[in-house]
C-alpha cells in the first residue's frame, strides 16, 4: 500500500506511544475496553480512574485533549439513547426539577454512557497513534483470519481509487450542465452511482486477474517482520495493568 492513504482520525508523532508496535497497542485497548466494561456501573469513581489513565496516555502521546473531544462527537446516537432512558425506565422513581424519572433507568443511562464513551475514545487514542496501514499489521501479526486481514487491505488499498473516480465522474456531470442541488437531478446522480458501481466491479475484476498472473495465493504476504520485545509489552500493557487494578476495586466498592 501506498502513503497516500492518510486518515482523519490518525494524528502523526514521534512519542512513546506512537513508536509502540500495532499489536501491543491493539491488545492493549482490547484489554482496557473489557476492564471498563466489566466495571460494575455503581463503582463511579473507578471510572474517573479510568479517564486518568487515558488523560496520561495522551499526555504520552502528546494528543491534545481538544483534538480527542471534537472526534468523539461520534458516540452522540448513544448519547441520545441514554438521555431517554430515565424517562422511559420502569419504577421506582425519583422527582428531579419537576421531572418524574426512573432510578433503574439514570443506572442504565449512566452505564450506557461512560462505558460508551470511554470506549470511543479508547478507540480514538489507537486510532491517533496507529496508522491504518499498521493497524492491519498488527492484525496480521496477531494471527487475525487472513481472509479478514485481506479484505481490509484491499479495500484501504481502493477506498481512494473509487474516492478519486467518483470526484472525476462528479466533476464531468457538472461540466455538462449537471446541478446536484436541484431534485430533478436526482436521476442523473443515481445514474452516477450505477456507473460507478460497474466500473469498481470491473476494476475489481481486472486487479484479480492481475494477482493471480503474479501468483496470488489468496493470503496477503508478511508486510514487515515482527520485531516486537518485551520491554515494549511492558510499556504498551501498564496502563492495562492500572486497568485492571481499577476493575477489581470497583467489584470491591460496589
Amino acid at each position: 500500500m501506498g502513503a497516500g492513504h492518510a486518515h482523519p482520525l490518525h494524528l502523526p508523532g514521534e512519542s512513546v506511544v506512537h513508536r509502540l508496535p500495532p499489536q501491543v497497542k491493539i491488545v492493549a485497548a482490547f484489554l482496557g475496553v473489557v476492564c471498563v466494561v466489566a466495571t460494575p456501573r455503581e463503582a463511579f469513581p473507578v471510572f474517573g480512574g479510568y479517564a486518568v489513565v487515558l488523560l496520561a496516555v495522551w499526555a504520552a502521546a502528546r494528543i491534545p485533549v481538544s483534538w480527542i473531544l471534537r472526534r468523539s462527537v461520534i458516540e452522540l446516537p448513544f448519547v441520545v439513547l441514554a438521555v431517554l432512558l430515565p424517562l422511559t425506565g420502569p419504577d421506582p422513581r425519583i422527582e428531579w426539577l419537576g421531572l418524574s424519572l426512573s432510578d433503574p433507568g439514570l443506572l442504565g443511562a449512566w452505564n450506557i454512557l461512560v462505558k460508551g464513551t470511554l470506549g470511543v475514545l479508547t478507540s480514538l487514542t489507537l486510532a491517533a497513534t496507529t496508522p491504518m496501514r499498521d493497524l492491519l499489521v498488527g492484525l496480521q501479526r496477531l494471527r487475525a483470519p487472513a481472509m479478514v486481514t485481506t479484505i481490509a487491505t484491499l479495500m484501504l488499498r481502493y477506498l481512494d481509487v473509487i474516492s478519486g473516480e467518483a470526484r472525476r465522474m462528479r466533476l464531468a456531470r457538472i461540466a455538462r450542465g449537471h446541478d446536484p442541488r436541484f431534485l430533478w437531478q436526482a436521476g442523473a446522480t443515481a445514474r452516477g452511482i450505477g456507473a460507478l458501481f460497474l466500473r469498481s466491479y470491473e476494476r475489481g475484476e481486472r486487479v484479480h486477474l492481475a494477482m493471480l498472473s503474479r501468483g496470488w495465493t489468496g493470503a496477503m504476504p508478511v508486510l514487515t517482520p515482527d520485531l516486537t520485545t518485551r520491554a515494549d509489552w511492558v510499556r504498551g500493557l501498564a496502563p492495562v495493568a492500572v486497568a485492571a487494578v481499577l476493575a477489581a476495586t470497583g467489584w470491591v466498592i460496589a
